[in-house]
């Protein structure tokens, strides 16, 4: 199968969103233009299962510009943008198998497609490529150069596969860049989070109790902008030091479990499962909006919301209301799947700018070093970090200051004292 979207027809719509984001995407833009040039990437064949948005567009782009062959499939069967899918295939030249709501046999039979090409590099947003072909495709192992993983749950998944000595080829931890965790995970999960409870529900936000499971980068900037917003924030975690911190920048802390019935909102962005249970349910408000802002859709436990329903239905398109057994009403967001993309539209491109700009860096690293890696999980190399935050700031019009040859000497030395 050469590719499997929606619909072909949609392709004007999409590249019109392609070409708003990539107005915002200064740092890629330069990328892909020196890529133009050099072809850094000839030849190297790469497999993405990234959200197909309309600023993984610009990514695939830029790295078809460096002479990559570039297949792309959807990390969430609900982040898919069909219109930039279209654009992507007919204006781009690239293959894509992406289709949203797309059912669960359909989600991976499209991985399986992306990995028909045959990869020197794969990238992950959850690490989902990487798994099946360690599971289903190994025989594909061999040939890859190495990958990168975007998210911090995919970066947990492959550290464990490190430490157990079942990690057939080096990865990068894209997610651990400084110039993606401190800004993606924070400023750009912080306020697609609220916009997609917003878009789902037109609530306000002002005088409610918004609950935040995990305090985490991404939990630090959810909790940042309820609060921006006029939310009380009750910030709930299992570890110690981000608990003290939560409770030092004035939130209060608690177990979730007291935190269930105060709540009116809450939100999960742990990367672990069932993090927010039946008991937790039981305890709920009746009314409570429940919504997830991590990769997978394991935080909430919907298993647990099924036992405890009489019945369910659809409220409005993202909102399925599950009236329980106690007579209480629990409001699930985008089918407990992370709701920035599956009830708006993502991160705002300015911050994808920097992320996709670690990526595409990667992604040439790879293609030059990946031969002579171990195979164990590789942060980014810090030379590329910097770089990415000095093109950010070129591109933003702020200048900084420089050391002077003596404040140099002076932070490398130890004899030169007070």
């Amino acid at each position: 199968m050469a590719n499997d979207i929606k619909d072909i027809r949609m392709a004007s719509g999409g590249k019109s969103r392609i070409q708003w984001a990539d107005s915002m995407m200064p740092v890629l833009r330069l990328i892909r233009n020196r890529f133009a040039q050099e072809k850094p990437l000839k030849g190297i064949r790469i497999a993405a299962c990234l959200h197909v948005t309309s600023e993984t567009a610009n990514l695939a782009r830029t790295l078809k510009e460096g002479g990559a062959a570039v297949r792309l499939c959807a990390s969430n069967p609900l982040s898919t943008q069909d219109e930039v899918a279209a654009s992507l295939l007919k204006d781009y030249g690239v293959d894509v198998f992406a289709i949203r709501s797309e059912d669960k046999k359909t989600y991976y039979s499209h991985i399986h497609s992306v990995l028909d090409i045959d990869p020197h590099i794969t990238m992950d947003d959850g690490a989902d490529l990487i798994s099946t072909i360690h599971s289903e495709r190994k025989d594909l192992a061999e040939k890859v150069l190495g990958g990168t993983e975007e998210t911090t749950t995919g970066v947990i998944r492959l550290r464990s596969m490190a430490k157990e000595g079942v990690l057939k080829y080096p990865i990068i931890a894209v997610n651990d860049a400084d110039t993606k965790h401190l800004f993606d995970n924070r400023y750009g999960t912080g306020q697609s989070t609220i916009d997609g409870i917003l878009r789902a529900t037109n609530i306000l936000l002002a005088g409610s109790v918004f609950v935040v499971c995990g305090y985490g980068w991404c939990g630090r900037g959810i909790a940042m902008r309820a609060r921006g917003m006029g939310a009380k924030v009750i910030v709930c975690e299992v570890d110690p030091l981000r608990a003290l911190e939560a409770s030092m920048d004035g939130y209060l802390v608690m177990p979730l479990i007291e935190a269930s019935t105060l709540g009116d909102i809450f939100v999960t962005s742990t990367g672990d499962r069932s993090v927010v249970a039946g008991e937790h349910f039981e305890r709920m408000k009746d009314g409570a909006i429940v919504a997830n802002a991590g990769h997978f859709n394991v935080e909430i436990n919907l298993d647990d919301l099924e036992k405890l329903t009489l019945e369910r239905k659809k409220i409005r398109r993202d909102i399925e209301q599950f009236k329980l057994k106690n007579g209480k009403r629990i409001n699930l967001l985008g089918e407990g799947r992370l709701v920035n993309l599956a009830a708006a539209e993502g991160h705002p491109s300015l911050v994808m700018d920097m992320s996709f700009a670690n990526q595409a860096f990667c992604c040439e690293y790879l293609a030059k070093e990946g031969k002579s890696l171990e195979k164990k999980v590789y942060e980014v190399p810090k030379d590329i970090d910097r770089q990415i935050a000095q093109l950010k700031l070129k591109s933003m019009g702020i200048k900084i200051d420089k050391l002077t040859q003596e404040q140099k000497d002076y932070l490398s030395s130890w004899k030169i004292g007070t």
